[in-house]
C-alpha cells in the first residue's frame, strides 16, 4: 500500500467512503476512506461488539493499533478514555490523512508512528500494553505467516490482562491458539471477516 507524488494526491483527493467513530467523546466524528489496495476498515457493528466486550471507558489503557489504515480501531479507543494510543501504518498516504485526523482531534493521547507492524510489536515486547488491535491485510485469503507472526508478536506486548483484538479471513482454532500461548475470549462472524478477542494463557 505505497503511494507517492501525484498519485498519493490524487488518491486523497478522490476518498470513496468513509466511516465514523461510533463512541466517546468522538462520537459521529468521519475518517476518511481511501481507495488503498488491502484497505479494510471494520465495521461499525464490528467495532461496536468489540468496545462491548471492551467496555465502553478505557481510561488509563495503553492500546496499538498495528495496522492502522484509516485508524478506526485505535481512534474509537482513544475516543473512549485510553490514556496512551499508538497508530502504526506504512503506506505515506493513509500517514497523512491519520497525522490530519490526529491534529483535527487535538488527540495528545494518539501517536502515529511510520513503520511495520510486526517489527513495531517486537519492539514493544515486555510492555504489557492492555490492548493491540490486529486487522492485517487478508491477501486473498492468505498471508496465514503474517497473521502467525502478527499474534505472536503481539502476545509478547501485552500485559497478563491484556488483550489482543484479530480480524482475520477464516476463525482462528483453539489448537491454533494455544500453540501460541493465547486463549479465545470471545469471537464473532461478520461476512466474511471473523473477528476475536484474545487472551494470554494462564500461567503463560
Amino acid at each position: 500500500m505505497k503511494a507517492s507524488g501525484n498519485k498519493a494526491a490524487g488518491r486523497l483527493a478522490k476518498a470513496p467512503h468513509e466511516v465514523r467513530i461510533i463512541g466517546g467523546q468522538w462520537k459521529r466524528t468521519r475518517l476518511t476512506v481511501v481507495d488503498a489496495p488491502g484497505l479494510r476498515p471494520t465495521p461499525a457493528r464490528v467495532r461496536e461488539t468489540l468496545f462491548n466486550w471492551l467496555g465502553q471507558d478505557l481510561s488509563g489503557w495503553r492500546c496499538l493499533d498495528a495496522f492502522a489504515g484509516t485508524g478506526a480501531l485505535g481512534l474509537e479507543a482513544a475516543s473512549r478514555g485510553a490514556a496512551e494510543v499508538v497508530l502504526v501504518e506504512h503506506d505515506n498516504v493513509l500517514l497523512t490523512l491519520l497525522r490530519r485526523m490526529k491534529d483535527q482531534l487535538k488527540a495528545d493521547a494518539v501517536k502515529v508512528e511510520r513503520g511495520d507492524a510486526v517489527a513495531a510489536l517486537r519492539q514493544r515486547a515486555g510492555q504489557n500494553l492492555d490492548v493491540v488491535f490486529l486487522d492485517p491485510p487478508f491477501a486473498d485469503g492468505g498471508n496465514e505467516a503474517l497473521f502467525a507472526s502478527a499474534l505472536a508478536a503481539a502476545r509478547q506486548s501485552i500485559g497478563p490482562q491484556g488483550f489482543i483484538y484479530l480480524e482475520a479471513p477464516r476463525p482462528w482454532t483453539t489448537d491454533e491458539l494455544s500453540r501460541m500461548g493465547l486463549e479465545m475470549h470471545r469471537q464473532g462472524r461478520a461476512g466474511a471477516v471473523a473477528f476475536h478477542l484474545l487472551r494470554t494463557l494462564p500461567g503463560q
